[in-house]
């Protein structure tokens, strides 16, 4: 089952890099016109395409590591660390400045 998500993200990583899917990014089709403005959309596509393919990556991993709870448990602990990291670049890098 993680293969198909990983399979998922992956077709939703190639979506951004192909400058769609700005309705599938969390928060910017409910922003204001105003506020669109000021985020670089460019930025913020290959930021998701870079998130979807760690992801991807994430649950592939799981896949094969899914005997061993403890590499897994290291594993989503250094997945979620990246995460926020992305969260914080989302919010700094994607700014238009």
């Amino acid at each position: 089952m993680s293969l198909v998500f990983a399979l998922l993200f992956i077709v939703l990583a190639i979506i951004f890099l192909m400058g769609k899917g700005d309705m599938l990014i969390a928060g910017y089709n409910t922003m204001s016109e105003e506020e669109r403005k000021e985020a670089d959309i460019r930025r913020l596509r290959l930021l998701m395409a870079a998130i979807s393919i760690f992801t991807a990556g994430f649950c592939a991993l799981m896949q094969i590591m899914a005997d061993d709870i403890r590499a897994e448990i290291a594993a989503t602990g250094v997945f979620i660390v990246i995460s926020v990291l992305f969260i914080i670049l989302a919010n700094i890098w994607a700014k238009k400045k």
